[in-house]
């Protein structure tokens, strides 16, 4: 399975090989990297909890993975994104049946408060992950449905028992989400980490100043002798998207982890030249609509269906890709990859064919039918710049033209998970990110609200979670293609119940002075900062 996605991953890779310019550590990747210097980084939004199993933002794992450490994670030299490999697993070995997975674990990997890391954290991290407790959120634990048991028969060795054999378990564990926590800790208090740091991870935590900074700093204990290179770093919230333009222009910040738009691209090339690298990549990343179905007329599928044919979203990827990170049309999967639907096949579903006029004049006659002519709702919006504002201007606009009214309502990104789980909304705006391209973890966002937590429509679908199991359960990559089309249609076409806009194009400018970092198709990849060093220095 890693080989065919590392394939056509590559294919994507030389296809826009005139777009992806080498990053400073691919040209200087025979340099011995330099020990010192304090990278700076903005961040667009800040952590609503620093409890990663909880959360689903950039803002948590941007300035907060540096303190922690995975069972395993994704190769950080890697461009596809796809290779899961060792972290604070040594080895592991799978039964011939693919029902059982045991893992060796590194001995002498210390938290940062002195305890020795063992079995029993890992087993205590993912019961949370899998298992959560009462009042305990688990946005992921969907994920995990083929998980029967998690056990630690001794201290450097943790065994996890499946349901059934699973092609994305490895990548399931490799998750940047699932961070070691110490096991003493939650046993004490599951809610510890959310207000908390103590990890195994490079860094150690310094300070959080909110609405302004995050400093970590070297852990000289770190199990992993010689790193990280950098003294430290330092993540500044800034929310604006000029100001974060502005600050690695006048060299205060080396680097943004999630994106620029082409138009910030260009301009700090013309201004800095051979000082700015420039990174690109395909993006697993896409802003999606969620009609809340417990608020009228929501629930009702007529109306669903006649917002998502209102969208001419080919118009609309001209136009948006000049000013936002976003390009593609796409369904549930990033186009070009093995289980996405070819785009003869796409143009069939409600919302995605060539005929506007068509998709509108039937977008008018449903609202009619459900008695739901000159609709009126407010559009939650997440304060984040880019490239929520774009996508939710051309939103608005284009249900305008079937004879809706939408106000836009944004609310402030740490604020705005807590709109979205109280299900405080109308219609909200709502992501998909990925860490890799895989139906499994791509798919069970959407599964019904009793399984996913995440499912911010608040429906109950059991023929789409049936789906979801069958193409995780399926023995070939034909058969499971099948129930990836059935469910798509299903989602997006038959229930509507979410809407998808338009598939995120990934770039990074940032300072020549950094080296050892890779881009990825996921802004939530290489963010430990271990491998990262600067050639002379922080800027200043």
């Amino acid at each position: 399975m890693n080989a065919r996605r590392m394939t056509w991953f590559a294919g994507i890779l030389s296809a826009t090989a005139s777009l992806l310019l080498l990053t400073a550590a691919d040209a200087l990747a025979d340099e011995k990297p330099r020990s010192g210097g304090e990278l700076i980084f903005p961040v667009p939004s800040e952590p609503p909890s620093y409890d990663a199993h909880r959360e689903q933002t950039f803002g948590v794992i941007h300035p907060v993975a540096p303190h922690y450490n995975g069972l395993l994670r994704f190769d950080p030299t890697d461009p596809t994104g796809t290779k899961p490999v060792a972290d604070l697993a040594e080895s592991w070995t799978v039964s011939d049946d693919g029902l059982t997975y045991i893992f060796k674990l590194r001995k002498g990997v210390k938290f940062h408060d002195g305890a020795e890391m063992t079995s029993a954290d890992v087993k205590a991290s993912y019961d949370k992950i899998v298992f959560p407790p009462a009042g305990v959120v688990s946005d992921r634990k969907g994920q995990y449905t083929v998980v029967k048991a998690i056990e630690a028969p001794d201290a450097n060795t943790v065994v996890f028992r499946l349901k059934w054999p699973a092609v994305s378990f490895l990548a399931s564990l490799a998750s940047p989400w699932n961070w070691i926590y110490r096991a003493e800790i939650l046993a004490k208090d599951p809610h510890w980490y959310e207000t908390h740091i103590n990890g195994t991870g490079p860094f150690t935590f310094v300070e959080h100043v909110k609405g302004s900074h995050w400093v970590g700093k070297k852990n000289p204990n770190y199990w992993d002798k010689g790193k990280p290179y950098l003294d430290g770093y330092r993540a500044l919230f800034i929310k604006s998207s000029a100001a974060q333009v502005a600050a690695v222009r006048g060299e205060r910040a080396h680097i943004q982890f999630r994106g620029f738009t082409p138009a910030d691209r260009d301009a700090l090339k013309a201004a800095l030249g051979d000082k700015i690298t420039v990174a690109e990549s395909p993006w697993d990343c896409l802003l999606m609509v969620a009609p809340n179905h417990q608020k009228k007329p929501f629930g009702d599928k007529r109306v669903r269906r006649a917002l998502t044919l209102a969208l001419d979203r080919y118009a609309g990827s001209k136009a948006l890709s000049r000013i936002a990170i976003v390009k593609e049309v796409a369904g549930v999967q990033v186009p070009g990859t093995p289980y996405a639907t070819p785009p003869a096949e796409l143009e069939k579903l409600a919302g995605y064919g060539k005929d506007i006029n068509a998709a509108r004049a039937e977008a008018k006659k449903l609202l009619k039918e459900a008695g739901a002519e000159g609709l009126t709702f407010t559009l939650s919006n997440r304060g984040v710049p880019m490239p929520y504002e774009p996508v939710a201007v051309w939103l608005i606009d284009q249900w305008r033209q079937i004879g809706v009214t939408v106000k836009q309502e944004v609310v402030e990104a740490a604020a705005y998970y807590g709109v979205l789980k109280k299900g405080e909304f109308d219609i909200a705006m709502d992501f998909q990110c990925g860490y890799t391209v895989e139906p499994d973890l791509d798919l069970y966002k959407f599964t019904s609200r009793s399984k996913n937590p995440s499912n911010f429509g608040f429906y109950e679908d059991k023929v789409l979670d049936d789906l979801y199991e069958k193409q995780s359960r399926a023995k070939t990559v034909d058969e499971r293609k099948k129930y990836v089309r059935e469910f798509e249609k299903r989602l997006l076409d038959e229930e509507a119940h979410y809407m998808m806009t338009l598939q995120w194009h990934r770039i990074i400018p940032h300072s020549s002075k950094v080296h050892g970092w890779q881009v990825t198709p996921s802004h939530y990849l290489n963010n430990m900062l271990d491998t990262v060093w600067l050639s002379d220095g922080p800027s200043h």
